[in-house]
């Protein structure tokens, strides 16, 4: 495995999308790590934050197809997966594939679309197909979701359902911009115009190098250990509803040697752990009726949890 690979990988990709999106760096690259990992990424913030432009800026960045889809509640199942329609002309019926046969889907606004809707997604991000009166599709390679959600605004919104929710590899949030960086964005050319300009910086032999070799990182006894820790640490935890599934688990795993391979090391460190727990764990637990943030009682938890030493013997 070719280490350097990885870290030209990530400089490029996260350089390229920073045209776009100024000084957020951390969120591109951990959007970049779900893309290594196959996952996908749910990515919540009040409007006007750059959510949007961020997912359109990646795409462009990675190459591959690309689609948006503007959900809103009149927006049906078939709308997403495609329909069979009968064609006059041939006497027959013919498959018409929706947005989903694509690499990269951007599902705007989520959260307004109806439940019906919203749970068409639900095979195609987990079995990377879909099936439309019994016959089943496979989906392109690589296949990823993204969608964004204003998390302040309830009217007219549906929420996503713990079962969708698992299903995101991340759940990330850009925040607002320095105000040097702001001043900056504020006072150069359309943010659409240079995201017109944007090139594709990675090639589809490279990105496929880069998801099929990440596994390859090595992460020790004692890491996976840790990583376990965590884990059953949210199971027992009174104020959560449930804890962390075995998904999230895996997630974790795979997310730690993804991180590890763009730092620069074939090996997995705790550091790698404690980095991308937060965005992959937070947003599976579920506090209930009772008030506070699950991040805040996951930090805890990850504060908490022994940390193993490197064994010098």
């Amino acid at each position: 495995m070719d280490i350097n690979r990885f870290q030209n990988y990530r400089k490029s990709v996260v350089e390229n999308c920073s045209k776009v999106i100024v000084g957020k760096e951390e969120p591109i690259f951990l959007v970049l790590i779900s893309f290594v990992c196959a996952g996908h990424v749910l990515l919540e913030d009040v409007p006007g934050t750059g959510k949007t432009m961020l997912l359109r800026a990646f795409a462009k960045t990675i190459g591959g197809d690309f689609k948006r889809v503007q959900f809103t509640p009149d927006l049906l199942p078939s709308d997403l997966t495609g329909i069979n329609f009968y064609n006059q002309k041939a006497g027959e019926f013919e498959f018409r594939q929706g947005p989903l046969f694509t690499n990269i889907v951007l599902a705007d606004e989520i959260n307004r679309a109806t439940p019906r809707t919203q749970s068409s997604l639900l095979e195609s991000m987990e079995e990377k197909q879909i099936t439309v009166d019994g016959h089943t599709y496979q989906l392109a390679e690589p296949f990823m979701v993204m969608a964004t959600q204003n998390p302040l605004e309830s009217y007219g919104t549906f929420p996503l359902p713990d079962a969708q929710i698992d299903r995101f590899f991340m759940r990330l949030s850009l925040g607002y911009m320095t105000r040097e960086q702001e001043m900056g964005v504020i006072s150069r050319t359309s943010t659409l115009n240079i995201l017109e300009t944007l090139n594709q910086v990675v090639s589809l032999e490279e990105t496929e190098y880069i998801r099929n070799n990440y596994t390859n990182v090595k992460v020790s006894q004692d890491v996976t250990s840790y990583i376990m820790d965590i884990i059953e640490a949210t199971r027992t935890e009174s104020q959560f509803i449930s804890g962390v599934s075995t998904r999230g688990a895996i997630a974790l795993y795979k997310a730690s040697q993804a991180t590890a391979a763009m730092n620069g090391r074939d090996y997995v460190i705790p550091e790698d752990v404690r980095f991308v727990a937060p965005h992959i764990l937070a947003h599976r637990l579920n506090l209930g009726s009772s008030r506070g943030d699950s991040l805040e009682v996951l930090q805890r938890i990850i504060d908490k949890a022994q940390v193993p030493l490197e064994n010098l013997s």
